[in-house]
C-alpha cells in the first residue's frame, strides 16, 4: 500500500515488482480502502480525485478506477456531476447486512472448524493478541482494524473465495459504523474480544456446530451493540483514542490528504 502522507521512494527493480503484483489502480483502491476503514477518512468526506492523484504522484485514471472498485464495493458513493464521498450507511441498510452476515458466519464457522491447520490456528490467535493489546493501550482505531483482520482470516480459512468476497464486502461496509460504537464504549471492545476468543477457541477445537453457533451469537450481539449508539452524537472526526481507565475519549489531530 501506498501511504499519503509520506514520499516513496523505491529502485525501479522494486517498483516493476509491486506493479506485477498488483494494478496501479489497484493500489490506490486498496490504500483509500485502508483509510476507510481505520477511520481517517470518515462517512460524508469528499474525495476529490486530483489531490488524491496528487498525493500519490499517479494519474487521475488510476484513481477514477479506484473510485468505481470501491463503489462496487459499497464503501463510497458516486454522484454524477458532484464528485465521489465516503459512504454513509444508514441504519437500515446496516440491519439488511446483518441479516445476510449472520447466515454467512454460520457457514465459515463450520468450514473453518472442519479445516483448520497451524499455521491458520496461530494467525487466529495472533489477531486476538493485537485486539487485547489494543484495548489495553484503549485505540479503538487499532482495535477495530485488528477485529476486521480477524474477520478476514476467519473468511480466507474457510476455503470458498465466493463466500470470503461476499463476506468482506459486506464487513468492510460495516466498519463505517463499528469505530463509532468502539469509540462510544469501552465495554463493547471487551465484551467482543470476548466473543472473539471463545470462537478461535472452537474452531482451533475443531467444534464446527460450536464455532457456528458462537459466530452467529457474535453478529447478533455486534447487531445490538451497533443499533444501542446508532442515535447518539457521533464522535467528532480523526483517530480516536480512549482512556481504559476512565472510558473518556479524545481526537488526535488528523492530516486531511484527501481533501
Amino acid at each position: 500500500m501506498i501511504p499519503l502522507d509520506r514520499d516513496i521512494r523505491m529502485t525501479p527493480e522494486e517498483t516493476f515488482s509491486v506493479l506485477k503484483r498488483h494494478s496501479l489502480s489497484g493500489l490506490v483502491r486498496c490504500e483509500l480502502e485502508r483509510m476507510i476503514v481505520d477511520g481517517r477518512l470518515q462517512p460524508g468526506e469528499a474525495l476529490r480525485e486530483m489531490q488524491i492523484a496528487d498525493s500519490l504522484g499517479v494519474s487521475r485514471g488510476p484513481v477514477r478506477e479506484a473510485f468505481r472498485a470501491l463503489e462496487e464495493k459499497g464503501l463510497v458513493t458516486v454522484v454524477k456531476n458532484c464528485g465521489v464521498c465516503v459512504r454513509l450507511l444508514e441504519p437500515e441498510e446496516a440491519d439488511d447486512i446483518f441479516d445476510v452476515r449472520r447466515i454467512l458466519e454460520a457457514a465459515i464457522g463450520e468450514r473453518v472448524a472442519a479445516r483448520i491447520d497451524d499455521t491458520g490456528a496461530a494467525a487466529l490467535h495472533a489477531l486476538v493478541g493485537r485486539m487485547e493489546a489494543a484495548l489495553t493501550v484503549g485505540q479503538a482505531d487499532l482495535y477495530a482494524a485488528a477485529n476486521l483482520a480477524f474477520h478476514d482470516s476467519l473468511a480466507h480459512l474457510a476455503g470458498n473465495r465466493r463466500l470470503h468476497d461476499d463476506y468482506t464486502r459486506l464487513v468492510a461496509q460495516l466498519s463505517l459504523l463499528r469505530r463509532r460504537v468502539h469509540a462510544r464504549d469501552t465495554g463493547s471492545m471487551r465484551a467482543s474480544l470476548d466473543e472473539h476468543r471463545a470462537i478461535v477457541s472452537a474452531v482451533t477445537q475443531r467444534r464446527g456446530a460450536e464455532a457456528a453457533e458462537l459466530m452467529v451469537r457474535h453478529a447478533t450481539r455486534s447487531r445490538a451493540r451497533m443499533q444501542q449508539v446508532l442515535d447518539a452524537p457521533g464522535v467528532p472526526a480523526g483517530p480516536i483514542r480512549i482512556d481504559a481507565a476512565t472510558g473518556n475519549t479524545s481526537n488526535d489531530v488528523r492530516l486531511d490528504h484527501a481533501h
